[in-house]
């Protein structure tokens, strides 16, 4: 790569991006000056870290950004790193999906529920928490005192509906706000005081319960107070679930790391008025290079860029301060809009939490690399035995594999799957009708399926990189189809005209004795039997075959299943089914009255009647 002349790159705070030959942004970082920064780059390559000297091997050209300050610098530079998603940046990876308690106060009546996934930006979250079954428990418990309901919408419109509570009205875990037993200001203080009671502010309530309790008393009442004493015995029995770590007026993430040359683990511990309110999880795959400073940098900037469901720590406890940790503590407070300081524990309770936050990352670390261990040696073996065995200029990193499928020619498809770093990539699997081809002719199909994505491939790659959709981005560094010397054949002409052909290497696999047969060679590569190579190859042209046979079957099945509730407005392929197995099939349902379709909590009321007309009208 060139080094841009003298003077042009700007003494100031940027990002800059290094592209390949193709123009794909292959890495993106961040400077207080872009001319300092980048200049280091550009030195002798012996002296440059071994994944730096690649990175700069296969740049071409770098641009640059410049911005105000530094803070708008990083939030530059993790915009572009989510847009791009280079392929030396550093890439995280979650140990879990982990479970959060959703208050959803964007609704009329709050419900109180259990969720993972993606979270709704409005409602209220806490958490995340280790495990499902703990945060059940706490909310079993919490609903004794704050009954709030915790149905779904489909359920609570049912029972208002219907008039009558459901069974936890009646067992005092829900205040029945579906037929009216409770005011909407009565119910939004139980929500109110729930939501306070998860921030932490657990004394409030607990005084605000004892007081509850001695009036009644007094008031010789003493079945209400009997009810308030076990409310309160719930709220203490909840209480004592959430670890109390720090002062009560203390609200700090404590980050622990455990790494080595390749990956990192991280666990952060949430605390929330001195007690531990949540955990998370991930680890770093350390694609660039990174001192422990620069990846404790990584891991504020992938906790802090996520929407934060429990709100902003005064202060974060690291094992070592970041890069800067000016900038980042700047970054964060303006997050908080309140001072956010950024320190190592020395002594006390901090320093004795931390260490045990640290200790679960190391635990963690283990736990993830016995996960990889059995198979890490073997996939990077079978990598380097593909490229002895083909004669390849490279480790194939990326191998795609194609399939085709019909029967009698009906419904032909064809598959793509792609395997990176010898491990799956689902996300970027994918399916082809064909549409030119009649009848059985599995050559030709290959052809029409491999020109399609090569044709996309070349047309992507004649775009400006800003409007690129990214679907065939990236060519692989190893063509498989499935079958003998007839789809090498195809295979071989689609490349020629497209001309790829010295830019992709292709083989096909034969079932028949597992045969390998390359361009050129009319004798067929017999792999080792027990090499990790040909059980690579195989478990590539298994996972080929059976995506391309689950695709067929739904076009089959789409095909021939047809029935008297197609077509209905609302009624998609889920709830069909569901109403069918509900109500014994599609005469059952044709025989339904109007009520029992709309008496279906789950069923909308305009769907049902849409089915019950759909089903009555003349010739339906």
């Amino acid at each position: 790569m060139q080094r841009p002349p003298a003077g042009t790159i700007p003494d100031t705070p940027g990002s800059y991006q290094f592209k390949d030959a193709e123009g794909r942004v292959i890495y993106v970082g961040k400077a207080k000056s872009l001319r300092s920064r980048l200049s280091n780059y550009f030195q002798n390559p012996r002296n440059l870290h071994t994944r730096t000297r690649q990175m700069v091997e296969t740049a071409e050209t770098v641009e640059w950004m410049q911005v105000g300050n530094e803070v708008e610098a990083l939030m530059l530079e993790y915009t572009l790193i989510q847009r791009h998603k280079p392929r030396f940046n550093v890439r995280y990876m979650d140990d879990k999906s982990y479970p959060f308690l959703a208050v959803t106060t964007l609704d009329d009546w709050p419900r109180a529920m259990v969720m993972r996934g993606k979270r709704k930006k409005g409602n209220r979250y806490f958490g995340p928490y280790g495990q499902a079954y703990a945060i059940r428990d706490t909310l079993d418990l919490l609903l004794r005192t704050f009954p709030i309901r915790t149905c779904t919408d489909n359920k609570f419109r049912h029972h208002e509906r219907l008039g009558k509570p459901c069974l936890l009205f009646h067992i005092e875990k829900c205040a029945g706000p579906c037929v009216g037993e409770i005011e909407k200001d009565t119910y939004d203080d139980l929500v109110a005081e729930l939501v306070r009671f998860l921030e932490g502010d657990t004394d409030e309530v607990v005084a605000e319960l004892e007081r509850q309790m001695e009036q009644a008393s007094e008031d010789l009442e003493f079945e209400l107070a009997a009810h308030l004493r076990d409310r309160l015995s719930a709220v203490r029995k909840a209480i004592e679930k959430q670890q109390m770590v720090f002062p009560k007026n203390e609200d700090a993430d404590v980050i622990g790391i455990h790494d080595d040359e390749l990956e990192a683990a991280v666990q952060v511990f949430f605390v929330r008025k001195g007690r531990v309110m949540g955990r998370r999880g991930f680890v770093v795959d350390k694609a660039e290079e990174l001192d422990r400073p620069e990846l404790v940098s990584r891991v504020l900037e992938r906790l802090y860029f996520d929407d934060n469901p429990i709100g902003w720590p005064k202060e974060v406890l690291v094992p070592e301060l970041p890069a800067d940790p000016a900038l980042y503590e700047e970054w964060l407070s303006e997050l908080r809009e309140s001072k956010v300081t950024i320190r190592v524990p020395q002594r006390g309770d901090k320093r004795k939490l931390h260490a045990t936050v640290t200790q679960n990352a190391e635990e963690s670390f283990t736990r993830h690399r016995l996960k990889r261990s059995s198979d890490h040696n073997s996939r990077a073996r079978a990598l380097n035995e593909l490229q002895e065995y083909l004669d390849l200029p490279y480790a194939p990193l990326r191998i795609e594999c194609y399939d085709m499928s019909h029967i009698q020619g009906t419904d032909y498809v064809g598959s793509m799957v792609v395997v990176e770093d010898g491990l799956p990539k689902k996300s970027e699997y994918r399916r082809f009708k064909i549409k030119t081809v009649e009848g059985n002719d599995d050559f030709a199909a290959m052809e029409e399926v491999l020109n399609r994505r090569f044709t996309a491939y070349l047309a992507d790659r004649e775009r400006p990189v800003e409007e690129r959709d990214g679907k065939f981005a990236y060519p692989p560094q190893l063509l498989v189809v499935d079958g003998g010397k007839g789809q090498l054949t195809s295979a071989v002409r689609v490349l020629d005209e497209l001309g790829l052909r010295e830019e992709i290497p292709v083989i096909s696999l034969a079932k028949q004795f597992e045969e390998v047969f390359v361009p050129g060679q009319s004798e067929s590569i017999r792999l080792p039997r027990q090499s990790e190579a040909l059980f690579m190859l195989q478990r590539i042209r298994d996972e080929s075959h059976r995506f391309a046979i689950t695709f067929h079957r739904q076009l089959r099945d789409k095909r021939m299943t047809k029935s008297a509730l197609d077509g209905i407005p609302g009624l998609g392929s889920t709830r069909k089914k569901r109403l069918t197995k509900e109500l014994g099939g599609v005469n059952a349902v044709k025989r339904a009255d109007q009520e029992t379709l709309k008496a279906l909590s789950w069923l909308p009321d305009e769907v049902a009647e849409n089915v019950f007309r759909a089903l009555h009208r003349p010739g339906g």
